[in-house]
């Protein structure tokens, strides 16, 4: 039996190959293959007629090639045909469909010869990503492809499925605009899908019957079949690319969440069955580390998983037109690979996108210094991290339900929300001692620093509130629920919501839905019309931010010339002043009132316009002042202006 620990080997000594035909290129006179194999006394290709199941109907031995590869070339055309590798090392291991298959067939187990040129929709050559923006301006929305349509009140025929975006006009049962409509309608400027590479906890035969978020990686350069019409066939790369050209027709990018710190299998995944040990860190004792918190973690410092990452995000860029990624457990892979990623990426097409989460899941053998962590966000180029600084301030412990943060009755953690305020850089009016988890900036500008309050993982922030304010009402739960999106969404830094959090989607309480049935993980759509007055303010508060440059900062620099917190300090308030920022009024103030009773506050003069007040928002005015004195009802928000527009 195999020994799979990998503690005596020198994997720096393993050949580096240059090239970028690893795969199955196909032509219709001929089949061209390549794999990289260094370690490998002999490798297979077998060609099957079937996805799943029957004997291969064709066996060659591959020839030994440079710089570790093995490659074979077989005239005729093959398209159609299913395919797999198996390479003897100590033994035969596993078929596999390869690393760098593309398309792949029903659960992914053997890959699918296919011509690129069939994948595209009709007028794909047209279809071009948005144009590069500043990433303030972004205000990015998360969401998971059979969420968005599988529930029976989403108006959609293509349920659960990467089609169901191409749908316009779709309603739910009270009339209201649902699918991408109501995306358009929301003003959001880019979807973040959850992982939509294919993974192996749905079985691709009857999908309808598991449920799972994605990540669990198993062939990362083909689309998952599950969503498709036909995982036996190219559909799934061509809905995918119907999908994106959907969402560009509506004016939004499409952002790829990317899981390359660890695979679904460990032994049994393609990577360990093509090359022992090599594309995973071991321990000292020669175990597979685990920083994942999922059984392995990637070993990105190597020079060809290196490769392997960039190969397979600019194919992603490239052959889908996606307008960034989102790195999962960002904090698993090195800064030079980062680096490397957005060099490659720049050079494919500037201004991409790029962020992630600036953490691990448990201990990596790998020096944190050289991580892709959030404390090192400055040595990272143009990658951004998630400010769960402000996630916890504003919500409370994001793995308690009952613990508390600023908007649901916390007080004394003030200082932590401003922190968010100013996108986690450094501000002299900040007292850095009392943010909880940060002892010091992190973000050296504001676009290093996405602020959100919740996502996919654990509570739902309408249930977060409900767990920690049992003696709530119905009406002081939305006031909480818009208060956060208001102190998001008017802050410094990438803004980013979690799908259907404007109309305060609830699972039930479920913590760690990651499997959890359609009933649970579906966007109710009728909530739309329940929470009718959440979801117009959230409308408001993003036409406000895209309005307004002053919530868009992109310098930090800036951000302490203009924005002045008060001195005032009172628990559960927080007040701040935008001054003579270009583009805006002369004067804006912010305050947010997080008690439950009416905050009263006397103004140096009574020549403010109030553009913010409850549940009225408009840059034009709610209305005037009729005196220095005003009262800010209980759990919300409040902004004043006074000056012309300063351009």
């Amino acid at each position: 039996m195999r020994d799979w620990r990998f503690n005596h080997i020198d994997f720096s000594t393993y050949p580096y190959y240059e090239g970028m035909d690893l795969g199955v290129s196909y032509s219709p006179n001929s089949l061209f293959v390549k794999v990289w194999a260094p370690t490998a006394s002999q490798v297979e290709f077998k060609l099957y007629k079937h996805s799943l199941g029957g004997r291969p109907v064709r066996i060659e031995s591959m020839i030994q090639a440079t710089q570790g590869t093995w490659a074979l070339t077989l005239p005729g055309d093959f398209k159609g045909f299913y395919f797999t590798f198996r390479v003897h090392d100590q033994g035969w291991l596993n078929e596999t469909p390869g690393m760098d298959t593309r398309a792949v067939g029903i659960n992914g187990r053997r890959g699918l010869v296919f011509d690129p040129r069939d994948t595209d929709p009709v007028d794909w050559k047209n279809d071009h990503p948005l144009n590069p923006v500043n990433p303030v301006d972004a205000i990015i929305y998360e969401l998971h492809v059979r969420d968005f349509s599988i529930a029976p009140s989403s108006g959609m025929k293509h349920k659960g499925k990467f089609l169901a975006f191409t749908e316009t006009e779709t309603k739910t049962a009270q009339q209201l605009a649902s699918g991408i409509d109501h995306l358009k309608e929301l003003g959001i400027t880019h979807v973040h899908l959850l992982p939509v590479f294919d993974f192996h906890s749905v079985d691709e035969r009857k999908p309808d019957e598991q449920y799972n978020w994605g990540y669990d990686p198993l062939n990362y350069n083909s689309p998952e079949g599950s969503y498709s019409s036909n995982p036996d066939t190219v559909a799934r790369i061509k809905e995918f690319k119907q999908l994106v050209q959907a969402l560009h027709q509506a004016g939004i990018g499409v952002i790829m969440d990317v899981v390359y710190n660890h695979t679904g299998y460990t032994r049994r995944s393609w990577f360990n069955q093509t090359v022992p040990g090599y594309f995973y860190r071991q321990k000292s004792n020669g175990q597979f580390a685990n920083a994942s918190g999922c059984g392995n973690e990637f070993a990105s410092e190597r020079a060809m998983a290196r490769k392997y990452m960039v190969d397979s995000l600019c194919y992603w860029a490239s052959e889908f037109h996606l307008d960034g990624f989102r790195f999962d457990l960002m904090g698993v892979h090195d800064l030079e690979t980062m680096n490397t990623i957005r060099k490659s990426l720049d050079e494919l097409r500037p201004g991409m996108l790029l962020y992630g989460e600036g953490w691990t899941a448990d201990q990596s053998p790998m020096d944190e210094k050289y991580r892709a962590v959030k404390h090192q966000v400055k040595q990272l180029d143009r990658i951004a991290c998630f400010n769960d600084d402000m996630r916890d301030a504003l919500k409370g412990n994001n793995f308690n339900g009952s613990s508390k943060g600023f908007v649901n009755g916390r007080t004394l953690n003030e200082e932590a929300v401003k922190f968010g305020v100013v996108g986690a850089c450094f501000h002299p009016q900040i007292v850095y001692d009392y943010v909880e988890s940060s002892t010091s900036a992190w973000a050296v500008e504001p676009w290093q620093c996405v602020n959100y309050v919740s996502c996919h993982d654990n509570f739902t922030l309408f249930d977060k509130l409900k767990l920690s304010c049992l003696d709530a009402t119905d009406v002081e739960l939305r006031k909480m629920q818009k208060l956060a999106a208001a102190l998001i969404l008017t802050s410094q830094g990438i803004p980013f919501l979690h799908a259907g959090s404007e109309f305060c989607r609830t699972k039930q309480g479920e913590h760690n839905s990651y499997k959890s049935p359609d009933s649970v993980n579906q966007i109710e759509w009728e909530l739309k019309e329940q929470y009718a007055d959440v979801y117009s303010y959230f409308q408001k508060l993003i036409r406000l931010r895209k309005e307004v440059p002053a919530f868009r900062m992109q310098a930090a620099d800036e951000i302490r010339k203009h924005l002045h917190f008060s001195k005032n300090y009172q628990p559960g308030v927080l007040a701040y002043s935008i001054l003579d920022f270009p583009g805006t009024w002369k004067s804006i103030q912010l305050i947010f009132n997080a008690q439950t009773e009416v905050l009263s506050v006397e103004l140096d003069t009574h020549d403010w316009q109030v553009i913010a007040l409850e549940d009225e928002i408009d840059t034009r005015g709610v209305g005037g002042l009729k005196n220095k004195h005003v009262e800010i009802p209980p759990l919300s928000m409040m902004i004043l202006v006074k000056g012309a527009v300063n351009n």
